[in-house]
């Protein structure tokens, strides 16, 4: 059983943190002064979240999910699509602006919350994967959820930040579409 948990923890987690890799990337492109710190915590927010999301839908079960999943692709299309057009329109408008540093004050951690919950919304159903697991086998998936979440959106901040420096002048609005392109993908995935 310890095997096929951390099997599924795996392979739940990968699948899971490709859309906050996306983000993190694209919060590198934004703003390609991140530091450490500022990458730790976008990667452990997006850890918490794809950790915690399966976990509560592993508790709350089958009677809850069916409810609210056919809004689940819904709610990540608004949130991440408002995100990445505010964030071309703004590209847009600064686009005479040259100060980068500026970009790293717009990441705040509301921002960062809605992104996190954003990208993670859709995991919520995962946790029924696992529904036949004991507690301790489902807080171990998770764990390892999270845990590969933090490795894979740690790399996508430094990727993001590496190719900011390159596009510095249309990093904003490739990290926009990206934002948008996730929603697109995330509705059309639950639609399926």
């Amino acid at each position: 059983m310890i095997v096929e948990t951390i099997l599924t923890g795996l392979g739940l987690g990968v699948g899971l943190a490709m859309d906050a890799f996306a983000v993190s990337m694209s919060n590198g492109l934004k703003c390609n002064k991140i530091g450490l710190s500022k990458t730790i915590l976008i990667s452990l927010t997006f850890a918490i979240f794809q950790a915690v999301m399966p976990l509560i839908g592993y508790f709350v079960g089958h009677a809850f999910i069916s409810y609210i999943e056919k809004f689940l692709p819904w709610i990540a299309l608004a949130l991440l699509s408002f995100l990445g057009i505010k964030m071309i329109v703004d590209a847009i408008k600064e686009k005479g602006n040259e100060e980068k540093d500026l970009c790293c004050v717009k990441l705040t951690f509301k921002l960062l919350i809605v992104q996190a919950i954003a990208t993670s919304i859709d995991a919520l159903s995962t946790g029924l994967t696992f529904s036949n697991f004991n507690v301790f086998h489902a807080v171990l998936c998770v764990l390892i959820i999270g845990l590969i979440t933090f490795i894979i959106c740690f790399i996508g901040v430094f990727i993001g930040k590496k190719f900011g420096t390159k596009f510095s002048s249309y990093s904003d609005i490739l990290g926009g579409v990206i934002l948008v392109l996730i929603g697109i993908v995330i509705f059309i995935k639950g639609m399926i």
